[in-house]
């Protein structure tokens, strides 16, 4: 169910709020009748997968075709996604927790804004309105990515359709006409706290093993694969997400051996790799049996690991050495991660990281170019606050 926010006014007693945060992710059905509606906005994304100038034939056909197999993944994992509850509940969280560290910034409000799935982009922002931001109000309001690694495949998408809606709800006016001012945290890595919950996920997890072969535990990184052809682009994700790994094994002071592999991937093109279920496999039929699947791009549970990494990696793995550490759900330690990035952004005073304004090498869109400016510009209002 979602969660009901009250509307906010420009009035309140903070010096500088109300502040809306609004969390940015691909999203999922919720249940199973909206899998149709999630895979055809989600292949018509040229950002997350390119299918060239077929992409507005070819986008609908897989999706009707994939349909039907999607909606059973999603019934056996209990009939919709729970990104959405885990979403909302983490939100919310760390709103609280916001209110209470920087009051000057409250009241912090919590808002959804999925890619795919309800809540749509465009319904977040309609409620932002409708809640007393803009509509020549102004107000302040955060894209806070729970992509923490960043790709242009997932929050640049997620930009490029935040600023679509904003064009088109607010006009092309600059913050001084009373439209929303926007700031965003558009990655974070090896945030220390981001560290610690995967980590202590881990460590929970070997805990499960004999003593005498807990450090020979294979540590499996799983993150969300990329085609090539955005790789070769000159996107950061590879890179940003080896950066997490290693931060995570740097905390675990390199207790265990481990890799870095990817899942999901789609189509016949070229994805990056090594494959996770190629890998799981190649390492049981070598012998070794005692591995820890940890998705490590993901901050909830949803369709990649409660099917495809709990009900098909692990199970055609037929070994019981082979488990998965939990995802970061309701981790109060993520949690409070949460909050700091968010809190630390807020007193920074910039509209993004530095990393944000440049583009891909081979990065052709005038639509990323345009995004970008947008958000980097946001910097010369935030000054005069």
């Amino acid at each position: 169910m979602a969660t009901i926010v009250p509307p906010v006014t420009q009035d309140g007693t903070s010096s500088r709020g109300p502040t809306a945060m609004v969390f940015m992710n691909m999203g999922g059905p919720s249940t199973t009748n909206e899998v149709g509606d999630f895979l055809s906005r989600l292949f018509a994304d040229a950002d997350l997968i390119p299918l060239g100038r077929l992409q507005s034939y070819l986008g609908p056909l897989i999706s009707r075709r994939r349909t039907p197999k999607i909606q059973k993944q999603y019934a056996a994992i209990g009939g919709g996604s729970p990104i959405r509850k885990w979403s909302e509940y983490q939100s919310s969280q760390m709103c609280k927790i916001l209110d209470r560290i920087s009051p000057e910034t409250a009241p912090h409000k919590p808002y959804v804004a999925f890619r795919y799935a309800d809540p749509l982009t465009e319904d977040m922002y309609a409620r932002l309105l409708n809640d007393g931001f803009g509509k020549g109000k102004g107000g302040r309001a955060v894209a806070f990515t729970q992509y923490p690694q960043y790709s242009c495949s997932t929050t640049g998408s997620s930009l490029n359709e935040l600023w679509k809606w904003r064009m088109r709800l607010e006009g092309k006016g600059a913050h001084e006409d009373g439209k929303i001012m926007w700031s965003v945290i558009d990655r974070w890595p090896v945030h220390h706290g981001l560290v610690e919950a995967f980590a202590q996920n881990v460590e929970q997890q070997l805990e499960t093993y004999p003593l005498e072969r807990r450090k020979d535990v294979v540590l499996l990184f799983s993150a969300h694969s990329l085609p090539m052809s955005v790789v070769n682009r000159g996107d950061t994700y590879p890179a940003e997400v080896a950066a997490t790994v290693y931060a995570v094994m740097q905390r675990l002071g390199f207790s265990n051996p481990y890799r870095l592999c990817w899942q999901s991937q789609v189509g016949p093109s070229a994805w990056l790799g090594a494959q996770t279920s190629d890998t799981v496999g190649e390492y049981v039929k070598k012998g070794q049996t005692d591995l820890i699947l940890i998705p490590i791009a993901f901050t909830s549970d949803h369709i990649e690991t409660l099917y495809e990494l709990d009900q098909e990696v692990i199970h055609e793995a037929g070994h019981p050495g082979v488990k998965r550490a939990e995802s970061l759900n309701g981790s109060p330690v993520f949690i409070e991660a949460l909050a700091d990035v968010a809190f630390t952004h807020l007193r920074s005073g910039e509209s993004c990281s530095r990393q944000m304004s440049l583009r891909c090498q081979g990065c052709k869109s005038e639509k990323c170019l345009e995004q970008k400016k947008f958000f980097v510009g946001q910097s010369n209002f935030l000054a005069l606050r």
